[in-house]
């Protein structure tokens, strides 16, 4: 079975890659063997007992549950604020009109 197809999730890591492991029916120990990464830090990542790994880790995850990388929001927020720091002036503005 296939995920679905949304482009992005509104949901925090665990909860998404936990929700993403149910639609395409794998256990831990099966993304585990497709990803390389222990089931136990899997089962860690889903329970929130350990941070939001690298982009290198969510892409690998991305790639073994047939979503793209930009699906978690993470990887977003984390591309938003990588661009963000080379426009210092944009965040000057968007602080302004946030406040």
């Amino acid at each position: 079975m296939m995920a679905r197809k949304r482009r992005f999730s509104e949901e925090p890591f665990g909860a998404t890659v936990e929700s993403l492991m149910n639609e395409v029916g794998v256990t831990y120990r099966e993304l585990a063997a497709k990803t390389g990464l222990s089931a136990g830090y899997l089962n860690h990542l889903v329970h929130g007992n350990r941070p939001v790994p690298s982009n290198d880790v969510v892409r690998t995850l991305a790639d073994a549950l047939d979503v793209e990388a930009e699906h978690f929001r993470e990887f977003r927020l984390r591309a938003i604020t990588e661009r963000l720091e080379a426009m210092p002036e944009m965040i000057d503005r968007l602080y302004r009109r946030l406040s």
